[in-house]
Order: C-alpha cells, then sequence, then structure tokens
C-alpha cells in the first residue's frame, strides 16, 4: 500500500508541473473583466535610426527621368519591380563608418539619421549640385525590409519583412510561431545600439506587450525564446503526454520492483 501511495502522490505533482497552462501559451490575453472589451494598442514606437551594415533603397525621379538615370542603378521598368536580388546588388549598404557612395555625391554619412533625414539630405544636395527646382525631382528612402534572427523555441534561422513597421507578433508568425515549449512570457530581444548590444524582455502572453517600446521589432534584431523548465523534464506539455510518460515509466518500476521481490 505505501508504494502505491508513493506512486500516486509522484504521478499527481509530476502531472501538475509538467502540464502547460492556456495562460501560458495564448497570445496577449486581455485580464479585464468586461466580455465586450474595446483594447487600445498605444503605439509606442520612436523612429529607426540608420546603423552600418543596414540596407537601403535609394530612388531618384524626376519629369524627364532621363536626367536622373544615373542615380538609379535598376532599370525598375525592364524590371516590372524591385526584387531581393536586385536590392541586395544595386542597394546601398552602410559600411563601418556610417556611409553609403551615392552616385555623384559620393560618401554621404547616414549613420544616426532616420530614412526621412537621409531622404532630405539626398534631396538637398542633388538640388545644390545637379539639378534646379523645375526638375521637381523626387527622392524616396527606405530600408530594405526589416530583417531579424530567431532562436530558440521557434523556427530559427534569418528572417526579412519587406514592410516599413514590423510587430514582433508578426516576426514570430513570420518565424512560423513560438512552439508548445516556449517561454512566451520571457521573450528576449537582443537589440543593436551604437553604444553596443541590449537585451529587453517582453511578455507576448499579456495585452500589455503592446505598450511595451519593444513591441515593434528594428532591423537587426534577435528574438531568443528559451525553453519552458517542462522542457527539461521531459513528460510533455498535454495531460496526456504526462499520463503515457508516465504509465511507461510505472511500468519499468513494477517490472523491477517484480525482480528484485523474488
Amino acid at each position: 500500500m505505501a508504494y502505491k501511495s508513493i506512486f500516486f502522490l509522484v504521478v499527481t505533482v509530476l502531472a501538475l508541473s509538467s502540464c502547460v497552462s492556456t495562460k501560458n501559451s495564448t497570445y496577449l490575453q486581455d485580464n479585464s473583466e468586461q466580455i465586450d472589451s474595446i483594447i487600445s494598442i498605444n503605439r509606442i514606437k520612436k523612429p529607426y535610426r540608420i546603423q552600418t551594415g543596414d540596407l537601403l533603397s535609394i530612388r531618384v525621379k524626376a519629369l524627364d527621368q532621363e536626367l536622373v538615370g544615373m542615380f538609379n542603378p535598376v532599370d525598375e521598368s525592364a524590371l516590372g519591380a524591385t526584387t531581393e536580388e536586385s536590392v541586395y546588388f544595386d542597394g546601398f549598404t552602410v559600411d563601418d563608418h556610417g556611409n553609403i557612395r551615392f552616385p555623384s555625391l559620393g560618401n554621404v554619412n547616414v549613420l544616426g539619421f532616420t530614412v526621412e533625414e537621409v531622404r532630405e539630405e539626398i534631396e538637398k544636395e542633388l538640388l545644390e549640385k545637379y539639378f534646379k527646382e523645375q526638375a521637381n525631382i523626387f527622392v524616396t528612402v527606405k530600408l530594405a525590409g526589416i530583417r531579424y534572427t530567431t532562436l530558440g523555441e521557434i523556427g530559427t534561422g534569418s528572417q526579412v519583412i519587406y514592410k516599413e513597421e514590423v510587430t514582433i507578433i508578426e516576426a514570430v508568425a513570420n518565424a512560423g510561431g513560438i512552439n508548445e515549449y516556449g517561454d512566451m512570457k520571457d521573450v528576449k530581444i537582443i537589440r543593436q545600439y551604437p553604444h553596443g548590444e541590449e537585451i529587453h524582455s517582453i511578455d507576448l502572453t499579456s495585452i500589455e506587450a503592446t505598450k511595451s517600446p519593444y513591441y515593434y521589432i528594428q532591423p537587426n534584431d534577435v528574438i531568443l525564446v528559451n525553453p519552458l523548465p517542462q522542457k527539461a523534464i521531459g513528460l510533455g506539455t498535454s495531460g496526456l503526454d504526462v499520463f503515457q510518460t508516465i504509465v511507461s515509466i510505472g511500468g519499468v518500476l513494477a517490472s523491477l520492483i517484480l525482480l528484485a521481490t523474488r
């Protein structure tokens, strides 16, 4: 009887400690008791400032497009659309000194600037050195996609999303989502700054995550999802997994006890 009592006690403790609660695996939960609550997502997002290694797509347009052809390395009329490969080979990479080499203008420092500030600077220099106001030149500057890396209990690898703004929810979904062993309450974001890297944390199970300054990812972010303790125990995440594992363990223990008592 003592063996049975101990066995059932162990089973109960392991079952309670091994199953992953739905509260730990559900995104953006609203803790409000209202049935039909209206969730207001506050946009806490600072303008992104360009870093070394960023890839910029810059296009110059005018009334007479032939006048600005030299500033546009890709013939968009022939391609129909700018492809990822064309941006990689013909875009403008920010070097270790924070410069890009722009046709005729030479080195243009863009480190720490927003894309809007870069647009204004290039447009200003072109008007001062090459064109008159009557040319009606139009400059566009964009980041060539938001590139980031995912590691841990999520689809791992380098990812890219071609949008100007990307939330961490979109980034996670694009990588295939966090698996059942991932710790959604403490998702790490390793972010690059001019002074070095910093590690931030965000709880993706809470609606409060939408108010976090890290809800919007930045280029070159690393999203790290560590495993839950249940994975280290190895008993599974659902009640069925735990039951099957315990039955197997129980069978082995029963066999050992029978052999020992013979």
